[in-house]
């Protein structure tokens, strides 16, 4: 470790911190998704008003993670997760007590708020305050802990729904983590830059105009794609093809806080850029065997899609942090908030897909259930388009970075 980081036992401290944060974030979605059908029965709520609730997490995500990229090295990573523990804590009294849409709406923005303000310092603090394959490693396990979350959090709201407990008490749940890592943040002194001219607004500046930050820009679009819109359109698409969907984003998520565990071993055999491209051809894999396949055989395409997935946002972040480090913390929260951002995009659109594929199927002559699967998986095979374009994406840096590394030149971008 560098005379710059900080010492081992406080690195450390800082990790589980960013840890018990992830998972505040990862049980804001899960918990919230788990009691909608409550908070839309108990209150009057339509699903549209719903869907707009949910908007607001998205929305207060890239918000927070580009003002926090852009103020990190002035204010520091203790005051961006001060904001983060305010918001968060303070969404979540609003939540319960707001009763109302309103309110649901200003309550679902602030834990958004925090949820970018996590990763947008989180993230260059563990870039900051590990070397090498190391800070690979820990980014990985880091962000195990969305998908991780998702499963701990999911199958809590399923056992105090089942148990007939109030979506209130739900939410209290979400005060576990955040008063631990709010605990564990406290006094602590964050990593300074390991670039001098990333701790700079010009020199991130420059770093980003650069050819190759462009070109990750346009593969995050596509990984973010070909992650979320499985993932959150799997209960409609999949509904009638014999496999139960929680089940299926039950096993993604598992799988994927599994595989991000052992990531760090995977980069430093295949480098950041050999995962991400083994990463999307599986992906490719799993999404179009979800357009293919039915009953048992879903559950073998979310293995492979699970594989595929785990290693994009992780590595996508740790290859800013490794291959452009000059970016520093604004760059990697640009390519975070890229990610999140282009779903106001993508969903949208997918959600055209399906209503399209319904009309078309229909006009064949196909009704009830045949006519939702075959067309859910029409929708599907729509959405390999992004995995695909990945893999060609990560074909062409692959042999990129590979020319600039046997002509000697030095991320230095």
């Amino acid at each position: 470790m560098s005379s710059t980081a900080t010492s081992n036992v406080n690195a450390n401290r800082l990790f589980y911190a960013s840890c018990f944060a992830l998972i505040t974030t990862a049980f804001s979605f899960s918990i919230r998704a788990g009691i909608l059908p409550q908070l839309g029965e108990e209150l009057s709520l339509s699903a549209e008003q719903l869907g707009f609730i949910n908007s607001m997490w998205f929305l207060g995500f890239p918000i927070s993670m580009v003002i926090g990229g852009l103020i990190y090295h002035k204010v520091g990573g203790k005051a961006i997760m001060n904001f983060a523990f305010f918001a968060h804590a303070l969404g979540i009294i609003l939540t319960i007590y707001s009763g109302s849409y309103t309110g649901l709406l200003i309550s679902t923005l602030l834990i958004g708020l925090g949820n970018g303000c996590t990763e947008a310092a989180c993230n260059p603090m563990i870039a900051d305050a590990y070397q090498g394959t190391r800070m690979s490693t820990m980014m990985n396990r880091f962000h195990m802990w969305f998908p991780g979350g998702i499963v701990i959090g999911s199958l809590i709201s399923k056992f105090m729904t089942d148990a007939g407990l109030s979506w209130e008490s739900q939410i209290w749940v979400i005060v576990i983590p955040t008063l631990i890592y709010g605990y564990l943040f406290l006094g602590q002194t964050w990593p300074k830059a390991k670039v001098e001219e990333g701790a700079t607004l010009s020199g991130n500046l420059k770093a980003m105009i650069s050819p190759l930050f462009i070109f990750m820009i346009a593969c995050m679009a596509l990984t973010a794609a070909s992650e979320f819109i499985p993932q959150q359109w799997s209960s409609i698409i999949l509904a009638k093809s014999g496999a139960q969907p929680m089940l299926i984003l039950a096993l993604v998520t598992g799988i994927m806080a599994v595989a991000r565990y052992f990531g760090g071993d995977m980069v430093k055999k295949f480098d950041q850029t050999g995962v991400l491209l083994g990463s999307a051809v599986l992906a490719t894999i799993g999404v179009y065997l979800f357009s293919t396949q039915t009953g048992a055989m879903a559950y073998v395409a979310a293995i492979f899609f699970a594989l595929g997935v785990a290693y994009f946002w992780p590595n996508m972040i740790g290859f800013v942090a490794d291959k452009i480090p000059k970016s520093g913390a604004l760059g990697m929260s640009i390519i975070g908030a890229v990610g999140m951002f282009s779903q106001t995009i993508f969903q949208p659109l997918t959600g055209r897909w399906i209503d399209s594929d319904l009309e078309k199927v229909a006009a064949t002559g196909l009704t009830g259930d045949e006519l939702e699967l075959v067309a859910g998986q029409e929708t599907m095979r729509t959405i390999t388009i992004f995995p695909a374009l990945a893999v060609v994406m990560f074909i062409i840096l692959y042999f990129w970075m590979k020319n600039k590394k046997s002509s000697g030149e030095v991320a230095t971008a």
